[in-house]
């Protein structure tokens, strides 16, 4: 079956989102409801406060992504959803909620993994993206690197070994006081600073790896940050803000850049919530073009989670021939390299 009307359906972490997907690219409806303001006063997600978030939210949601597509649940060709990584009490809402529509409808299961799911919000808004491509997975758990040589095929090229670098915007946040989430709030303030004031780290690790590291950096801050208040120097968070996404910026596109030049491909793509950062997009657009590479990135509302990019995702999966039985369940820790070559 070619064509496709899918339901998507993603809670993965403390964004309730549906969306409903036609044939991969066209976006009849995408609807998310966010808990950061929940979240905020306690500095960051509370996992069962989440989870009873989306308990409350999640037919609510379902029913008004069916309105705005003026469907019904009959009109609809597949049912999708995350089932991992994520907050296990969160993804086992979705797949729950997922899997009995799928069984009242007697229409096919789909399970996404939550990574592949951002790699396919490049191809909502590019459909003509030609193989192979490097991309770079960039977000809260996730710094990624892979070599996709046609859809549902990928190779690893490299991976954190450590912290990924959401979450370490998150605890460089947390650290300065900014609030979460934090990368939304370390770019805000890094734009008053100057990115060369404080002198950080780059772990650039063994020659000719393209894994990340960003432990060190964070230590690096951290320690900065107690020194200046044992001698009472006075601490500029937005010069310190600067510093640290400078840090992780440079690391990030000189890495992805070398791994498209090795592998000799012609296009990068950019994937995940840290790809809404405009000086990551800025640099690594720059440093593309001037090898060479021609750079995709989704738009904004995609780089963050949503439930569009796992109905496209879903497609192709559909395509080829991959469903799921409704013996699914949440695997809150789903490696990305167990589940492609499973």
């Amino acid at each position: 079956m070619d064509k496709t009307i899918i339901l998507a359906v993603e809670t993965s972490c403390d964004e309730t989102a549906v969306a409903i997907v036609k044939d991969g690219k066209e976006v009849l409806a995408d609807v998310v409801a966010s808990q950061i303001s929940t979240h905020q006063k306690f500095g960051g997600v509370v996992p069962e406060v989440a989870s009873r978030k989306h308990l409350e939210l999640i037919n609510i949601i379902i029913e008004e992504a069916l309105n705005k597509a003026n469907l019904k649940i009959p009109d609809l060709t597949h049912f999708a959803v995350t089932y991992g990584p994520g907050l296990v009490g969160a993804l086992l809402v979705g797949v729950a909620t997922t899997k009995a529509m799928s069984f009242a409808a007697e229409k096919p299961l789909i399970g996404v993994h939550h990574i592949e799911g951002h790699v396919y919000a490049n191809f909502l808004t590019h459909s003509d993206i030609e193989f192979p491509v490097v991309c770079l997975i960039v977000s809260g758990g996730h710094t990624t690197l892979i070599k996709i040589l046609e859809h549902g095929k990928y190779e690893f090229l490299g991976q954190t070994r450590d912290d990924a670098a959401g979450e370490a915007f998150d605890k460089i946040s947390r650290a300065l006081g900014l609030g979460y989430p934090g990368g939304p709030k370390i770019e805000l303030k890094a734009k008053e600073g100057n990115p060369k004031a404080v002198n950080l780290p780059r772990a650039w690790l063994e020659e000719g790896s393209y894994d990340f590291s960003f432990s060190g950096l964070k230590s690096a801050v951290l320690n900065y940050l107690n020194q200046c208040e044992m001698k009472n120097i006075p601490i500029n968070k937005a010069d310190i803000a600067a510093s640290f996404q400078e840090a992780v910026v440079e690391v990030l596109v000189e890495k992805t850049v070398g791994a498209a030049v090795k592998e000799k491909v012609k296009t990068i793509l950019l994937a995940g919530g840290v790809a809404a950062n405009s000086v990551l997009r800025t640099r690594l657009s720059l440093r593309a073009e001037e090898k060479g590479f021609r750079l995709v990135y989704p738009p904004m509302k995609y780089c963050t989670d949503n439930a569009a990019m796992i109905g496209a995702a879903a497609h192709y999966k559909v395509l080829r021939g991959e469903f799921a039985g409704l013996n699914l369940n949440a695997v809150p820790n789903l490696k990305f390299s167990d589940y492609t070559s499973g």
